[in-house]
């Protein structure tokens, strides 16, 4: 019963986002893990649009605490900064997407 009594610790992030290169055309991967699941309000955003899952935004959370951002078939203006939220967490990481030249 004693174990009922004590406050829960609010959730921390164990581990953030990192910076990521990738080239047009590939798959850029984030995932952000939390202390524990239970986090409310989860978003996350590109140059402070939030996203949303779709075909080419894939957004999935396993156990509650590890959240991932799987960005499809990148173009160059997809370059810019990841933010993950969860309530008064935030993680952010740059996306750089490097064209591929022809010329050697």
């Amino acid at each position: 019963l004693l174990s009922l009594c004590h406050a829960e610790e609010a959730a921390v992030i164990v581990s953030g986002l990192r910076s990521t290169d990738v080239f047009v055309g590939e798959s850029a991967t984030f995932t952000c893990e939390l202390s524990h699941p239970g986090v409310k309000n989860v978003q996350w955003w590109l140059d402070g649009t939030p996203l949303h899952n779709n075909l080419v935004t894939e957004i999935s959370e396993q156990d509650g605490r590890i959240h991932t951002l799987t960005l499809n078939d990148v173009a160059c203006h997809d370059s810019g900064t990841v933010t993950f939220r969860a309530g008064s967490l935030i993680s952010s990481a740059k996306l750089l997407v490097k064209g591929i030249s022809l010329l050697e």
